[in-house]
């Protein structure tokens, strides 16, 4: 009979899904030219990644990076097959570390660029153009490596579920992994209630909240007074 272990809490559960649903209205609202919903998302993206950084050091066992950031000797091993564990392997943690970083990225660089038409980043007029030009290309190119990713995340769970057996997806859905075997401390009874930590993950909210919000602000205070409009003296009769 498998073991029920909870792997993934509610906090983290949420920030993977909402990603997802931002990442994918990003590529629309670009797509379709819907600019201002562009960054209005990019800088929702930011808050996400900021929570998932402070839940990475605050947040339950297999969330925190101390769990699954392994080095070249971890990563080795699993390849080997060596590894045993509940949560991201050392090789998958890499994986969940560059989700993370290249749309930081993104969100960051998005804020300068712009497309020599009509689109501007929130602080574009703050730098040069040659530098918003070089940041605009980072953007594009931040692009491009995330799909990359997203197609080897996606190959990475059809290859569990297909060849391995194993579904990724209903974990990350319930919280929830069923497993042949686990050591008695990583077991837990559905009917103990969810280990999850609620005052760390409130803590954890209200710092991303506190960054988008401090990002608007700063956005909406940093923008470039328009200039004076030219006026013409009235003739002297």
């Amino acid at each position: 009979m498998a073991n029920r272990v909870y792997v993934w809490d509610w906090p983290l559960r949420l920030f993977h899904w909402l990603l997802v649903l931002a990442i994918g209205a990003a590529y629309l609202t670009q797509y379709f030219g819907a600019m201002d919903w562009h960054q209005r998302i990019g800088l929702a993206i930011l808050g996400l990644i900021v929570f998932r950084l402070v839940w990475g050091f605050v947040g339950t066992r297999h969330a925190r990076f101390a769990e699954f950031v392994r080095g070249p000797a971890g990563v080795l091993a699993y390849l080997r097959g060596e590894w045993r564990g509940f949560g991201h392997t050392p090789l998958g943690g890499w994986s969940v570390l560059l989700l993370l970083l290249v749309p930081l990225a993104m969100a960051a660089s998005g804020l300068f660029a712009n497309d020599d038409i009509a689109f501007s980043g929130l602080l574009s007029g703050w730098v040069d153009k040659s530098l918003s030009d070089q940041l605009t290309s980072l953007h594009y190119l931040g692009f491009e490596l995330l799909l990359i990713l997203i197609g080897l995340h996606l190959a990475a769970i059809a290859y569990y579920r297909l060849k391995r057996r194993v579904d990724l997806v209903r974990p990350m859905l319930t919280g929830w992994k069923e497993t042949p075997e686990a050591p008695l401390e990583a077991q837990v009874s559905p009917t103990q209630g969810s280990p999850d930590s609620t005052m760390a993950g409130g803590i954890a909210l209200a710092l991303s909240l506190l960054v988008a919000a401090g990002a608007v602000s700063g956005v909406v205070a940093l923008q470039p007074a328009p200039p004076p409009v030219a006026t013409t003296p009235a003739p002297d009769w």
